[in-house]
């Protein structure tokens, strides 16, 4: 399959193929694909002799208990553009009621749901298990088979993100599931599901260990399930738990085309927005972490960083102090004391806060509450909240209320009396051991559930009691982000995989980073340090809605210059990233190759093109159809390198294709577009 694509790239570059460009004007749903959307939610919440979720309920299936249960259903606006169906099974004889809640959205062909079980009888029901949060079968209608696309997810590598595709042959299976109990790690809860002329893009919600498999039987049809991993336990009366978020998209006609309605429902109905209803803006940061061992820096350092950047007149949205900045001995995994260190910052961060916000700037700070390690605060105070053996690093129990109200209430104070203004929390140790180990044979689950419960439940606290306040995401680099994790929180660095010190080599893997994760996430973030090598080739494989650009001000040499110039690039282009995604190569991470992309945003009539010639590539030139574009209007096309424009029609630049040229290996070409009036 590699070797397939890396042919395919080479044809492209010499112009005899070329990816076909989606002809439009705009990305919006079908009245058909609203409609197969209307009819598949009414066959499962409104009729409810077919629900789309499964469990195992004293040794019998569901499929078995359901039809003999009481069943109650009920459908409500929850607004203008959502309908919420309501479906209640209740068994008389234990107790235990099954609901599910679902919406159906009215603008996109989206439904999404989420299962609850509660106990309401006053003794313990039977073992309840393999509860699957999703169970739904597809039936095949061509001779073709179904295609699954999905990728990898993060592991702190260069093919992070990578897209994948299998196809689903007779009596295969094709299973998932992140490694550790962090959502994102090595694994990707987003799949798109292709038959000839229409698919099913299904996500998993779950900030935690989830699973999903793709079963085809010998004849037409494919099983497709998924949930949290392992489910087998008793309720205790009056106690209630939930099932992973389960989202179906449905579409017609071409992939491409469906992700960019899928990217379009993400910032529509899942991107944190503030109390004013805002979406999250472009971000520019910088920080001075990187450059001090241990990341202890001070107030004084922390002072003379910002004073440096804004005299060369860098205008940053945002200063960035990561880890490191709370009493942590000699180095910055020292977690579990959360008050500033009075050595290092004898008047707080309120000091370096003031001192940001009279720059015209805010302030991110670096927190990491779950992972607790020997001789902080809360080892020592509170054992009996965290998880694990004694004398090793531990997990604070976000399932214990007592240890969750107190986080809050801690974290919101810091948040409040020393004037942060986006919260940062990372999460760098794998949890599954943990809650399984605190599990009982007849509780199997628990504890994992609880745990994401009392996380999603955290955050939901902070940003009530701060509204205004963003989140960001982050464990490991990019290794939480399913889908109730991003309706909370954005993810400013979407992998440790980063140009430390500014080494080139990262940048091959950046670019494929972005090709990667622009079909599924619209908002997220990376950064790079300046270096006199490749710099802007650098940069902008970088280049993300939320940006960091950092330099050590300590040492001479730095080009204040070009860092302002890639600085004013990236603002010009920032806003671009939340338009729809088309690649305009195939994915690669080869040096001999070029890789090339295109964010369009038809409302506004602009776009962008980003194009990178690897550093053994023989080509100097290529043409790139694009896509989305209007054929009667005509572009103006501009060069941000050297102000050069040229006006070509929609029609040209999506049929004949737009002329780019490289001239040095590596390097690369930042084109922006612009319709006419």
């Amino acid at each position: 399959m590699k070797a397939h694509k890396l042919r395919l790239a080479l044809l492209i570059l010499t112009g005899a193929a070329c990816l076909q460009p989606v002809i439009g004007w705009g990305v919006l749903p079908t009245e058909a694909e609203m409609a197969e959307a209307t009819r598949w939610t009414a066959a499962r919440f409104k009729a409810a002799t077919d629900p789309p979720f499964s469990f195992t309920y004293s040794d019998k299936s569901s499929s078995e208990l359901l039809p003999r249960w009481k069943a109650e259903r009920s459908s409500r606006d929850r607004d203008a553009s959502k309908v919420e169906h309501s479906l209640t099974y209740t068994d008389d004889a234990t107790g235990l009621q099954v609901r599910c809640v679902a919406l159906e959205y009215r603008d996109f062909p989206t439904v999404e749901w989420t299962v609850f079980f509660r106990n309401s009888a006053r003794a313990d029901t039977p073992i309840l298990s393999d509860i699957q949060a999703l169970d739904v079968s597809l039936q095949r209608h061509a001779a073709s088979e179904f295609i699954l696309h999905h990728q990898k997810g993060d592991d702190c590598t260069p093919d992070s993100y990578e897209p994948l595709q299998a196809t689903l042959n007779p009596k295969s299976e094709h299973r998932f599931a992140p490694a550790g109990g962090r959502p994102t790690n090595r694994a990707f809860p987003y799949f798109n599901v292709e038959w000839p002329g229409a698919g099913l893009i299904t996500a998993v919600g779950w900030p935690g260990q989830w699973a999903a498999s793709f079963n085809r039987d010998g004849a037409d049809r494919l099983r497709i399930r998924a949930g949290q991993e392992v489910t087998r336990f008793k309720l205790h009366p009056g106690e209630e738990v939930r099932t992973p978020l389960i989202v179906l998209q449905f579409w017609n006609g071409d992939r491409v085309r469906a992700q960019n309605i899928w990217r379009r429902w993400m910032l529509a109905d899942n991107l944190p927005r503030t109390r004013d209803g805002k979406l999250p803006p472009p971000i520019f940061s910088s920080c001075s972490g990187g450059f001090f061992p241990g990341l202890r820096c001070n107030e004084t350092d922390e002072f003379r960083f910002i004073d440096a950047l804004t005299q060369a007149g860098i205008k940053l949205d945002y200063w960035w102090m990561d880890a490191g900045w709370y009493p942590c001995g000699d180095n910055w995994p020292n977690v579990g004391t959360w008050t500033p260190d009075p050595a290092r910052f004898p008047h707080g961060l309120k000091a370096v806060s003031d001192h940001v916000h009279a720059k015209g700037m805010r302030l991110i700070v670096w927190f990491e509450p779950e992972r607790v390690t020997p001789g902080t605060w809360l080892y020592q105070n509170h054992p009996d909240w965290l998880l694990g053996r004694e004398g090793e690093t531990r997990l604070l129990n976000l399932g214990n209320v007592l240890a969750r109200q107190w986080l809050t209430d801690h974290v919101s104070g810091l948040i409040a009396e020393q004037g942060i203004d986006l919260y940062r929390q990372d999460f760098n140790m794998d949890p599954l051991a943990y809650w399984r180990a605190n599990d009982t044979a007849d509780r199997q689950g628990i504890t994992e559930i609880r745990h994401v419960e009392g996380y999603l439940a955290y955050w939901d606290d902070l940003r009530r009691r701060h509204p205004n306040l963003l989140i960001d995401s982050c464990a490991s680099g990019g290794r939480r982000n399913d889908l109730e994790t991003l309706r909370r929180a954005v993810p400013l660095l979407r992998s440790d995989y980063q140009s430390f010190q500014g080494d080139p080599g990262f940048a091959p893997g950046n670019q494929g980073h972005t090709f990667g994760l622009s079909s599924w996430i619209p908002y997220y973030g990376q950064g790079v340090y300046y270096s006199e090598r490749q710099f802007v080739y650098s940069a902008r494989s970088s280049f993300s809605p939320a940006f960091g650009l950092c330099a050590d001000i300590r040492k001479p040499g730095t080009d204040w210059t070009l860092f302002r110039r890639v600085a004013e690039q990236w603002r010009r282009v920032a806003p671009l990233y939340l338009g729809d995604f088309y690649p305009l190569t195939p994915y690669n991470l080869n040096p001999a190759l070029w890789i090339a992309w295109q964010f369009d945003m038809p409302e506004k009539g602009e776009g962008m093109v980003q194009a990178f010639r690897r550093s053994d590539s023989v080509y100097e030139s290529a043409r790139f159809k694009l896509s989305g574009l209007d054929p009667g209007a005509d572009y103006e096309v501009s060069n941000l390198d050297s102000g050069e424009a040229q006006t070509l029609s929609g029609r040209e630049l999506s049929e004949k294709g737009l002329p780019v040229s490289v001239r040095n290996k590596p390097g690369d070409t930042l084109l922006t577009y612009t319709r006419h009036k």
